[in-house]
This record gives structure tokens, sequence and C-alpha cells, in this order.
């Protein structure tokens, strides 16, 4: 019997063929069996599984190792692995609420690379747990986890936190003053996006509800929001921003303010796709009509958003592109070295039943 099918032997399931016999359970796929049919050394899929930035192969045998791990299934001995490198192999990811449809989508990025590297995924949310970082940072100082993603919510203090760690982290989907490591969105080009379809359906009233005052991504589609009216030459009353949290709840009570003023806006950009859910049942409790008393566009785009009624314009954004991304860099960029990338495409309008040109 050949490696591929010895390997392929071990992993059939209790139902045999007529004239079969039961294969052995001890059939297990070695670094060793990926060697001899990929025609390499071991430490050279030692090497490529480990991402040896110092591995020099040519890219067709790189290939062949990675198809032929593929091929037989192969899975690296993780605790025998951990105790030869004194690496974990498991990175950690720090999100503000599982309730945010957002994280989903970077958690899934995250865990995907995670796994192309060899490595886990711990994921925690500081709103279910009440752990907070001091507790990650505890887990890194015992070795349990070799890195960290924070996409938390952003403080002075956590950011001295981190930096005394002495631990791989990258922010994400966020900035903090004075740091170096984070990979975020094109935000402003998002709320450009939102604002100018408005514009083109003939709004000149956009208000714009925001996200909290104090992240770094509602500052950024602010900024967003408010170059797209300049450039249209429009004027932002103070009343025509109204800050919330990213949730329904929130959308609901920013969405009564918006429309308290005199002549209120005949169209919104809103920040977050969770508050938009808000501010959609705000308006139906009114009995207002979406798009006809009011249009609404969203950053984020979330499978649910079709199924609204009506159907939510959005503005999609790469989040799974983003958790891909700042997972890839934490792994491979050492713990002082500067990481400030923005992840740009896709950034698109997806165009649904909410927006509609005003009424007359």
């Amino acid at each position: 019997m050949n490696i591929l099918s010895r390997c392929r032997a071990g992993t059939r399931g209790a139902g045999l063929m007529p004239g079969e016999s039961r294969p052995s359970r001890s059939a297990k796929v070695t670094l060793n069996d990926v060697a001899m049919l990929a025609g390499v050394d071991r430490s050279v899929v030692s090497r490529v599984i480990n991402e040896d930035p110092r591995l020099s192969v040519r890219p067709e045998t790189r290939k062949r190792v990675r198809e032929t791990i593929e091929k037989l299934g192969y899975r690296p001995n993780v605790a025998a692995r951990s105790l030869r490198t004194a690496r974990a192999y498991m990175f950690g990811l720090l999100i503000p609420d599982f309730a945010n449809p957002v994280y989903a989508e970077i958690i899934k990025g995250a865990e995907r690379a995670a796994g192309v590297l060899g490595y886990g995924l711990m994921t925690a949310s500081s709103a279910g747990v009440r752990l907070g970082l001091e507790h990650y940072l505890d887990l890194l100082g015992q070795g349990r986890v070799d890195g960290l993603l924070f996409a938390g919510e952003e403080s002075g203090h956590e950011l001295a936190q981190l930096r005394t760690s002495q631990v791989p982290w990258v922010l994400v989907n966020r900035r903090l003053a004075g740091s170096q490591r984070y990979v975020i969105l094109d935000d402003e080009r998002a709320s450009e996006l939102a604002v100018n379809h408005l514009l083109e359906l003939g709004h000149r009233r956009i208000g714009h509800l925001a996200g909290p005052d104090g992240a770094d991504t509602a500052r950024r589609r602010r900024a967003g929001y408010l170059a797209a009216m300049r450039a249209a030459g429009l004027e932002v009353g103070e009343r025509s921003i109204v800050h919330a949290d990213y949730t329904a709840a929130g959308g609901v009570a920013a969405l009564d303010r918006l429309l308290s003023v005199p002549n209120p806006p005949t169209a919104v950009f809103v920040a977050n796709v969770a508050s938009a859910v808000g501010a959609l049942y705000a308006l139906h409790a009114r009995g207002l009509s979406v798009p006809r008393d009011l249009s609404v566009v969203a950053v984020h785009d979330m499978p649910l958003a079709s199924h609204l009624v009506p159907a939510l314009t959005t503005v999609r954004m790469p989040l799974e592109e983003l958790g891909r991304r700042a997972l890839e860099l934490l792994a491979r960029r050492g713990p002082d070295e500067p990481i400030t990338e923005v992840v740009t495409e896709p950034v698109e309008l997806v165009v649904r039943e909410s927006t509609a040109p005003p009424a007359s």
C-alpha cells in the first residue's frame, strides 16, 4: 500500500465493502509521509508549514509541498511543535461586543488566516466576559498566546499596556494617538460613496447618524461625510450630526434626535448597519415611510441588510479581508516593527430600496 492509499484508508468510515478488511487505526499521516510524496527533505516541509522566511526553494517546490499537505490531510502535532519552538501557536482577538455583526466578518477572516499559518484563534468580547485587556496581557505573559489583535475600545491607558507587554500586537479597525501598529479600513471613502449617492439622487439636507464620539471609526466616517458635503458646497448645521453607539437602540435614540429639528433632513447617512436597523424601526414607529419620507444608507453590508423592510442601501466594506490581513501582519512582523496599513478594496455601494430621490 503506497502513502496516499494508506492515508486514505486511515480516514475511511466504519462502512466496509464486501471483501474489504478494516484499515488500521494507527495509519496517521506523518511529516515523513509528506516529504516522501513531495520528493523533498522533511526539514523543507517543516519550514514551509512554519512560513520560514529564510527558506530558499523554488516556488513550484513550495507549491508542491502545500498541495501534498492538502492531499494527504496532514495536520501538524501542535503540542509537540509548541514544546520545540516555545510558541503557543495561538493568537488572541479581543472585540468590544459579539452582538455587533461587523465583528463576525473580522473574526472569520482572522480565523481563516490563522488556520493557513497553522495557528488557532482565541476570541473574546470585553463586553461579554468583562475581562478586558489586562486578562489578555496576563495570558500573553504566561505564553498561552503568541500575539494579540486588539479591536476593543480605544484608550491611551490600553495603548500603554500594549506597549509594555513586549509581545506582538496590532490594533484592528481603529487607531490610537501615537500608535504605529494598526490595520484599518478606508472609512472616509465609504462615507463619501454613501453621501455622493444621496447627492446624486437630489438630496441636499443630509443628516449623519454618527458613531460614538470618541471612536476612531466614527471620527473617520464623520470626516468623510463632512468632506463630501463641503465638496458639494453644502453647509452642515450643528444639529445635522447626532452621535450614538453602534447598536440598534443607539440608532433609535439618535434618529429621534435627528428628526426633532425644524426642517429635518430628507436623507440620513448612518455610520453602522446595526444603528441603521434601529433607525428604520424608529421611522416605522413614527409612521414615516422609507424612502418616501427619509432615505437611509449605512456603512457595512450584512446578509440581514437585504432582508430588512425596506431592503437597506449600504456601503460594503472588506471586513473579512481586514481580519485576514491583520492576523498575517501580526504573525510575520516583529513586536517593534511599525504596521500602518489601510485595507482599501473592495469598498462598494450596494443600492437597495431604502434610498430614492426626495419627495417633491
